[in-house]
């Protein structure tokens, strides 16, 4: 995030995620400075190091990994002392799991008053859904958010989940800086996808539904897409022009003008299309493959700090490695 790269420098984040939800939130504040520790189970870890090992890059980038064993009380002890150096916990197991442990926000916020706590879940910690299991697609159907294809972005995940848990943890933040006091963040993802569709039911998403001739994605005869953004007038008249259809000025908003539009981008390539827009601003993109940025920093190997972290002599590291605690 541009211009806010030290902003958390100092606050040390215990993260206790797999997958995406959780780790996109971490990825998050890492990308503001903070100092990241990534606890995994000891065999195997975040299940997405084998199930895409690139998207496990990607979100871990730069930080530290420690394992340990949860369900081993030695390991909890362990993960306690970690915890009594840390700002923020960010957890993202069904409701009760860390309360079986002992880890609850009651139970931590006791022993540590300071702690900013957040759970990740798909229905929150109340409520009749909260034990149900899930992923991005049934949080998005849940919500009322998914149309017939399955998106391209795990927006339940991204956004619902990870981006609303960081802006929960960093408010809390800047609330302690005044209390002195930690706060629990609760985060449902299908409530977050909720808070976006806020729109959809409303006027101005029916403006932006692809209904009207203005605002849509269209084929060239290339069967490339080209997206259409021409809301205002102004960006629509210069469209218009643009693809020499200059009767079509004041039907920005009538529908039947849609399939009028269509017809016309499909007469010619997505290049010549792109070379038209490329010299009139007209709020005209073509449609790209994702290209994932590289990772800046290298994502953890499995365990690689849990010495260092945890302080541990070879012989201790040795021998709780032998036990299956770390």
């Amino acid at each position: 995030m541009r211009g806010l790269e030290g902003a958390l420098a100092g606050t040390r984040v215990l993260d206790v995620t797999r997958l995406a939800p959780g780790p996109f939130c971490t990825e998050l504040l890492a990308d503001m400075g903070a100092e990241v520790w990534k606890v995994e189970a000891p065999s195997g870890g975040d299940p997405l190091r084998a199930l895409s090992p690139p998207a496990f890059e990607t979100l871990n980038a730069g930080k530290k990994s420690v394992t340990l064993n949860l369900k081993a009380v030695s390991g909890r002890e362990l993960f306690l002392k970690l915890a009594e150096r840390a700002d923020v916990l960010v957890e993202g197991f069904r409701p009760g799991v860390m309360a079986d442990w002992g880890l609850s926000y009651r139970e931590l916020h006791a022993r540590i008053p300071t702690l900013v706590y957040a759970s990740i879940t798909g229905y929150g910690q109340d409520g009749p859904d909260r034990h149900r299991a899930g992923h991005d697609i049934n949080y998005m159907a849940k919500a009322g958010a998914l149309g017939r294809e399955v998106p391209p972005v795990q927006v339940a995940d991204f956004a619902g989940g990870g981006l609303f848990a960081a802006f929960g943890i960093v408010a809390a933040l800047h609330a302690r800086d005044r209390t002195r006091r930690g706060a629990y963040v609760d985060v449902s993802m299908a409530d977050g996808v909720r808070r976006l569709t806020s729109l959809l039911s409303s006027p101005a998403g029916d403006l932006l539904s692809g209904r009207y001739p203005c605002y849509g994605i269209y084929e060239t005869a290339d069967a490339e897409r080209l997206t259409v953004g021409a809301l205002e007038p102004k960006f629509w008249e210069t469209f218009c022009e643009a693809i020499e259809r200059p009767d079509l000025r004041g039907r920005s908003f009538d529908a039947e003008a849609r399939p009028v539009v269509a017809d016309a981008l499909r007469t010619r390539s997505l290049d010549h299309w792109k070379s038209i827009f490329d010299a009139v601003d007209a709020c005209v993109e073509p449609v790209t493959a994702p290209e994932p940025p590289p990772s800046r920093r290298p994502a953890p190997r499995l365990g690689e700090h849990t010495a260092p972290l945890l302080e541990l002599s070879p012989a201790e590291a040795s021998r709780l490695s032998a036990e299956g605690v770390i």
